[in-house]
């Protein structure tokens, strides 16, 4: 395969991984192509790569960079904006993982929190909400300390204990 065709095919089967994971497929389709790239692209580069508008590039790389994955990157001579994305997949999954837990674990234990406190009746029925809202906030405060943990470790620390979790 040539590397121009291995390429495409990345960058057409992330976006479409992506979609399973709730991201944009262009947003992930952008980033994989910048990935990909060993130069900083402009925004017309990356529409004739993708076959996609000036709007849809300006709005996915806004996210791209929104989530600390992409970064504008001065080009000496042009007077276009280009961008780039960091190249260390290791920082990327750490940064990933971050604004996934700002935007999504966060805001689901606040909520936990508010109706485990929020209910006042002394019935059965609220007795059993409770201990659910409670034992899901655990779970979840488990997997917020979890990614805690991933986002602060090196990548040698979190594979040894991943490795270790899969053994037992």
């Amino acid at each position: 395969m040539k590397l121009e065709d291995a390429k495409i095919k990345y960058i057409h089967t992330w976006g479409s991984l992506a979609t399973s994971w709730g991201i944009n497929k262009t947003m992930a389709q952008v980033h994989a192509l910048l990935l990909s790239s060993t130069k900083p692209l402009s925004a017309e580069e990356i529409m004739e790569a993708l076959k996609i508008s000036r709007g849809n590039v300006n709005m996915n790389v806004r996210a791209l960079i929104d989530w600390g994955i992409v970064r504008k990157e001065l080009v000496v001579g042009e007077r276009k904006e280009f961008f780039v994305a960091d190249k260390d997949i290791w920082e990327l999954f750490k940064q990933v993982t971050k604004e996934r837990k700002k935007r999504e674990i966060e805001p689901v234990l606040k909520i936990l929190d508010e109706l485990k406190s929020g209910v006042e009746e002394d019935s059965e029925e609220a007795e059993t909400f409770k201990k659910l809202m409670n034992d899901l906030s655990t779970v979840t405060n488990t997997v917020n300390g979890i990614l805690d943990k991933a986002i602060k470790a090196d990548e040698h620390w979190l594979l040894s204990n991943f490795t270790r979790m899969i053994k037992k």
